[in-house]
């Protein structure tokens, strides 16, 4: 994408951002009370949906696990839009602050704050823990923030950015979820669509421009970035809330079918773009593979605090 192509996109998502942003402190009722009978994800996206663990949970307990999982999935939202906030502002820093492709970087780090305290005030309302990564994977987002630059800059962020944007789509549009998670969702999915054409056109410019050895360890950053997403997508603290072990929890969600088919399922937009851009590939395969976003090989063996 030349300059002017560059210029010409970012112009065109300054304007809808203008047109289509969203105050969730105005458009959401937080005092609005849950349904007792609704989940907070869909119940067949649940991560233990269909195990025996499920099948012996009451009603409300799995109802109450959704409400946790909701909670994880927001959390790593939030830890994956902080670091995508400070990877924006310091590209910035270096850019020309009339160029309407500077500007509009300022804009999605207005968006994402927003975005952050929409997803803190929802776990709030749901009245959970944060779900957060910790040890290494808390390091290593650290690390991405402070240095992250090129490729697997942009790639590592979107492949959070899409799986949440596929889950949502559906959670929206499901009459079997809250409406204060559906409302969230639908606000997150409006915007975050500039997020993604923003991110991909950046990404296939800087893969064009970027050397081999460069690529090779990008390659190997953003496979650990998909092995983050497929393995803290549900945190398995989250267990606690129906009285399973963590370990056993995660175990059991990791061997399930039903789970690494939405893991699929949740990953297959950015996996097929990441492929087209032939980032899927090199030391990073074997994370990928891990990852469950990429296959159908059962990731059971790998410790939950890995």
């Amino acid at each position: 994408m030349s300059i002017s192509d560059r210029e010409h996109l970012a112009t065109r998502l300054l304007q809808s951002s203008a047109s289509h942003s969203y105050d969730p402190g105005i458009e959401i009722d937080w005092d609005s009370p849950a349904v007792d009978s609704l989940y907070y994800v869909p119940p067949h996206r649940s991560s233990l949906y269909g195990t025996a663990i499920w099948e012996n949970l009451t009603q409300e307990q799995r109802i109450t696990l959704t409400r946790h999982e909701a909670a994880s999935i927001a959390g790593l939202g939030i830890w994956f839009e902080t670091i995508l906030m400070q990877l924006l502002i310091r590209g910035y820093y270096r850019q020309d602050p009339t160029a309407a492709h500077a500007q509009y970087a300022l804009t999605e780090v207005a968006d994402e704050c927003r975005h952050s305290v929409m997803f803190g005030k929802m776990i709030t309302a749901l009245g959970t823990p944060v779900y957060r990564p910790d040890g290494v994977n808390e390091f290593l987002g650290k690390w991405i923030a402070a240095t992250a630059t090129g490729p697997r800059m942009f790639a590592a962020i979107l492949i959070c950015e899409e799986i949440l944007d596929t889950l949502q789509r559906e959670a929206m549009a499901s009459e079997q979820v809250q409406p204060l998670v559906r409302m969230v969702s639908r606000i997150h999915v409006v915007e975050e669509a500039r997020h993604v054409r923003y991110a991909r056109e950046e990404l296939a410019r800087q893969v064009r421009a970027a050397g081999k050895g460069r690529l090779a360890f990008d390659k190997l950053v953003i496979g650990r970035a998909a092995y983050l997403c497929g393995t803290r997508l549900i945190h398995p603290a989250v267990y606690k809330s129906i009285g399973v072990r963590p370990s056993d929890g995660w175990a059991a969600a990791r061997a399930n079918p039903h789970f690494r088919s939405t893991l699929r399922w949740a990953g297959e937009r950015v996996v097929s773009y990441l492929k087209d851009l032939d980032l899927i590939d090199g030391p990073g395969k074997m994370l990928w593979n891990r990852s469950g976003l990429l296959d159908q090989q059962a990731a059971g063996s790998v410790s939950p605090a890995t």
